[in-house]
């Protein structure tokens, strides 16, 4: 089967609070290396823009789609792998209260498998979140199978989007993304095999490439708990709590230069085209995992330096990210290894939470 939709205009489309009744749907016809939606516009839709269901290999590239209900490209069982969506402008994403319950707090665009590409894009003034990596333990839906694990899949492309103005998060990767060869087994560590421990499943490496993200509700970038996943040449600025954020990172023990982390970045507090009010907000550049196995390089901070006579002043780096409690916390400290950062106009380098421990 091809399908090939080029240059048309949809308004008013998507039958609202029907799940399946979308805008465009590719519904469960496996490979199609011929098919496209290209340069199409969706604008003041009810239902979706584009749904990528039980589909491979299709491309979605150039399209506009203005102030549309619930994810906008979605991807739906978990299932779906090698799909492109390139260079496409989301704009003024809304949420919806009677599709998934996710909808609630919506996606430009909704991953629920990795192996995918996102190149290009840009995604603005979405209620929540522009690009959410929604991973599932296993395919759902009519592709439910036990033996597809999202969550622990090869992570396919993501370089050159951008993010800005939306309510929480830029990027968001939740809740697990630790890319292994075998993806339903667990990792192991041979304590006797020193020159490579995780023989039997191995782990792979997911780079983010050249994300920028601007003036969003909370942070450009958040990921709960990740594996070799590496934020390369990242630039955010005037985010409301913190440029970029991991919560919790896999200890793999592979050398300085194979950990998750943040690789030449550029990190803003306040830019000179910003409405962030300095008697509301402290914001961190980065926060770091409550977890060992996390590394930071070249980073250039930028114009952290208010509320400079506090302790709550705007700072670079904050570290054991979501602790939140002091009793919730064990009595050990986590290490993050930084080299070759550079500050200018930052008054404070390292602003310690709870539980006020953290080694750099």
């Amino acid at each position: 089967m091809t399908a090939r939709l080029g240059y048309i205009e949809m308004t008013n489309v998507g039958q609202a609070f029907k799940v399946g009744r979308y805008a465009v749907h590719f519904h469960m016809i496996g490979a199609v290396h011929t098919s496209y939606a290209t340069g199409c516009s969706t604008h003041e839709g009810n239902n979706r823009a584009f749904t990528i269901h039980g589909t491979h290999y299709l491309r979605i590239s150039k399209n506009v789609v203005y102030g549309v209900k619930g994810h906008n490209i979605f991807i739906e069982d978990a299932a779906e792998t090698k799909n492109i969506m390139s260079y496409n402008l989301i704009m003024k994403t809304m949420r919806s209260m009677s599709l998934l319950n996710t909808d609630a707090t919506p996606g430009s665009f909704w991953i629920t498998h990795p192996d995918n590409a996102l190149i290009g894009n840009h995604a603005g003034g979405s209620d929540r979140y522009a690009y959410w990596y929604d991973l599932q333990d296993h395919a759902m839906g009519p592709s439910a199978n036990i033996n597809i694990c999202s969550r622990n899949a090869r992570v396919g492309e993501f370089r050159n989007n951008s993010a800005h103005s939306n309510g929480r998060y830029g990027l968001r990767i939740f809740h697990n993304m630790v890319p292994r060869d075998f993806p339903c087994r667990p990792i192991v560590r041979d304590f006797t095999n020193e020159t490579d421990p995780y023989h039997a499943n191995r782990p792979i490496t997911a780079n983010f490439n050249n994300f920028t993200a601007w003036k969003c509700g909370r942070n450009g970038a958040i990921a709960e708990k990740v594996g070799v996943v590496k934020f390369n040449n990242f630039k955010t600025a005037d985010h409301i709590l913190a440029g970029i954020e991991f919560e919790i990172a896999h200890e793999f023990y592979l050398g300085d230069t194979e950990t998750a982390g943040i690789y030449d970045a550029l990190v803003i507090g306040r830019s000179n085209n910003t409405e962030l009010k300095l008697d509301s907000v402290s914001p961190h550049g980065v926060i770091t995992p409550r977890s060992d196995g996390f590394s930071m390089r070249d980073i250039r901070f930028h114009n952290f330096n208010w509320y400079n006579w506090r302790r709550d002043s705007a700072a670079a780096i904050g570290d054991c990210s979501h602790c939140i409690h002091d009793q919730a916390t064990d009595s050990g400290s986590r290490t993050v290894r930084i080299s070759k950062m550079s500050f200018t106009n930052v008054n404070q380098r390292i602003r310690y939470q709870i539980p006020f421990r953290g080694i750099f």
